[in-house]
């Protein structure tokens, strides 16, 4: 009885616990003015409280793993710590391994918050303490859905935004009234965008689970539909706090009030998203086919039929965690283009297409025709995998994301604050970035990680759960748009690479993909753990065979894009040159004009006069 009341008080506590850190950090980093990217005493003060508060996430995540335990258990507390049994939970069984490096990515953000002098570290800090809040959504009931993909997707997104919307509220109401009426209309903009994201995702995540009637009815049903209401208090909240930004009353005590009650009303929705992580949804007498489909319950697809031509082209069925990302790069990338275009800026159409040819392919490898297919031969994911790693980034290359951003990111309010433009310019211009973008370290990531991927059981391992296939997605797109990048990238660049070792890293590249094509060609055993033998298909039985002609792709779509960068390559090569002969030649003619000797005719009596000294 005990273990039963503890274990929602603990996971409530400690979700809140951890959102309040990511208010806090958020005040940190983008609330409070900043000097050069230096934290101030109002930020220091800050930073404390964000200390406090990682410790008691940690301590509630402690206490997380023994009331988890005792509850599987059906036991009381003191059975949980038992070291053997302890030690088995937190390494055997899935909850376990979560709530374990959930407190190793504490320790490490209550570190980075500790040695923290600028806000560059703080934006690390939030980035693992999002990882750590959005880890659990893999092991929660959603997972076990028929339709997990769409669960999964949605409660990702919805748990990041109200992260970030409720952790917004909390960071203004621990800054000083000054720096809040200079906040407020920062926070606005992330609230609405949040609001937006939470709405959508969260009729999506009840859809997925409640798509029945007889759900609605239900406890967990109303406890959904009571969110749902709470959330509208909410958007009502926010228009309340967009019009006092618009009557310039941001300092008032109306506006403390307002925000003080919008975190109640966040609290109490927290509360409640606590209530459903422990809370299984009723059971939907439809889904009883998904107990015994083994499709199902592996990918949360069904068995495809065997694939044709039309079939893995016209196919369609969203992963809503990959469709989410591109949805909201698309949304971003678009915003920054407007914002251009009513700056009366120019932006390169050809850019804006190339962008949209990345969504798509990226779209169509994951929730396509191919990104279903990917799921059940090794042939069809190889094909994905080139899409994602290889056609992809080439265009997300082009669109020039980067430079969007820097010509669109809001500045700083003072001359002496950075803003979140000076903090890109500083990242792009770090040792970290120097050392990413070096043509070796990217060809290492590029080429090196499909040997660590295919030829040890880490590509097994990974096909067996849903984060796993989406970790492999991202990092394809991530090493592609990297060496891409630092090939024929139009984006600013740490360093500049001559084109002559730009063409020697394109041949290596294409010489080691070339070899481990070769390789995957000559196995002779499966390198997919036994994941593609746990389906009962009827097209693509020998899986050998299967896996030699992923291989075979692997080799035919790796060179052509490679051969695309090389000829992109020698382009932009001849380009520079002729740019440069033109600047050499206004230079000469301005000297001319001038009366002076331009530097080509002083460099070439300089060797005149070297030669004759040499002679006498």
């Amino acid at each position: 009885m005990l273990v039963t009341i503890l274990l929602p008080i603990v996971k409530d506590l400690s979700l809140i616990a951890g959102i309040i850190t990511v208010g806090l950090l958020l005040a940190i980093g983008f609330f409070l003015p900043e000097v050069g990217g230096k934290i101030t005493a109002e930020g220091e003060r800050v930073k404390r409280l964000a200390v406090l508060s990682i410790s008691i996430w940690i301590v509630c995540t402690i206490g997380g793993i023994f009331t988890e335990l005792a509850n599987l258990l059906g036991s009381g507390l003191p059975a949980a710590f038992d070291p053997t049994t302890l030690r088995s939970f937190i390494t055997q069984i899935v909850i376990g391994r979560i709530y374990f490096i959930q407190i190793l990515i504490s320790f490490i953000v209550l570190n980075m918050i500790l040695l923290a002098k600028k806000v560059g570290a703080i934006y690390g800090a939030i980035t693992f303490l999002l990882i750590a809040l959005l880890i659990p959504v893999f092991q929660s009931h959603a997972s076990n859905a028929g339709n997990h993909s769409i669960a999964i997707g949605s409660l990702l997104f919805h748990l990041l935004f109200i992260s970030l919307w409720v952790g917004g509220v909390v960071g203004l109401l621990v800054i000083s009234p000054g720096a809040r009426a200079l906040s407020i209309p920062r926070f606005s903009s992330l609230a609405l965008w949040s609001a937006i994201i939470v709405t959508v995702s969260g009729i999506l995540n009840a859809w997925s689970r409640l798509n029945f009637l007889a759900g609605w009815v239900s406890v967990y049903g109303v406890i959904v539909a009571l969110k749902f209401i709470l959330t509208g208090i909410l958007i009502v909240i926010g228009a309340k706090h967009r019009k006092f930004i618009t009557e310039k009353l941001q300092g008032t005590k109306a506006v403390f009030q307002l925000i003080a009650s919008e975190g109640m009303t966040m609290l109490i929705i927290l509360a409640l998203g606590g209530w459903l992580s422990i809370s299984a949804p009723p059971i939907n007498p439809s889904s009883l086919l998904f107990e015994s489909d083994r499709s199902l319950i592996l990918t949360g697809i069904a068995t495809p039929p065997p694939p044709t031509f039309g079939r893995v082209i016209f196919s369609f069925l969203p992963d809503l965690t990959s469709f989410g990302v591109l949805s909201l790069a698309t949304s971003l990338y678009l915003l920054g283009v407007i914002i251009l275009k009513r700056r009366g800026d120019h932006w390169p159409v050809g850019r804006t297409v190339a962008f949209f040819c990345g969504i798509f392919f990226a779209d169509y490898a994951t929730s396509g025709g191919l990104g279903i297919y990917s799921h059940f031969a090794f042939s069809f994911h190889m094909v994905a995998h080139m899409v994602l790693g290889m056609i992809a980034p080439i265009f997300f290359v082009l669109s020039a994301p980067m430079t969007l951003a820097l010509r669109t990111l809001p500045i700083g309010r003072n001359p002496q604050e950075r803003g979140i433009r000076g903090a890109a310019i500083a990242f792009i211009h770090s040792k970290y970035a120097m050392h990413i973008t070096h043509p070796i370290v990217a060809l290492g990531i590029f080429d090196g990680s499909l040997f660590l991927l295919y030829m040890t059981p880490l590509f097994g391992t990974l096909m067996k759960s849903h984060n796993g296939h989406l970790l492999m997605d991202l990092h394809f797109v991530a090493a592609g748009y990297l060496f891409f990048h630092v090939i024929i990238g139009v984006d600013p660049n740490p360093k500049k690479i001559p084109y002559l070792v730009r063409i020697i890293v394109l041949f290596a590249a294409m010489s080691i993909h070339a070899f481990f094509s070769i390789a995957l060609l000559s196995t002779t055993t499966l390198v997919d753990g036994g994941y593609f033998a746990q389906f009962q298909r009827t097209w693509a039985t020998n899986l050998l065979d299967d896996q030699h002609t992923g291989g075979a792709i692997g080799w035919a779509m790796g060179e052509i894009p490679i051969l695309i960068a090389l000829v992109a390559t020698f382009i932009q090569w001849n380009r520079d040159d002729s740019r440069e002969a033109k600047r050499i030649d206004r230079a000469a003619d301005r000297a001319a004009a001038m009366g002076e000797e331009d530097d080509l005719s002083k460099y070439n009596k300089m060797l005149a006069a070297l030669d004759n000294r040499d002679q006498e």
